[in-house]
């Protein structure tokens, strides 16, 4: 694992309460080309609002925290 993908790995694991709250989770997948690849588990895996919440929360935080990060996006 990379450092990036390390410090990838560390801010989500900040913010994962925030999905677990509400019943749900994210888990990294990939890093590439400045695309965080994640999947989403738990209430958030068929919520209709998993999009929003990627791009508003875990989207936004990556990118203030990871240098590099440039989107979010779901693994498929």
């Amino acid at each position: 694992m990379t450092d990036e993908e390390k410090l990838i790995v560390s801010t989500l694991d900040k913010i994962r309460h925030f999905l677990q709250k509400d019943g749900g989770d994210c888990e990294f997948v990939s890093f590439k080309d400045g695309i965080v690849y994640v999947k989403m588990h738990g209430a958030c895996q068929d919520c209709m609002y998993a999009d929003q919440d990627i791009k508003g929360l875990v989207e936004v935080i990556l990118q203030e925290e990871v240098p590099g990060v440039l989107e979010v996006k779901l693994a498929e």
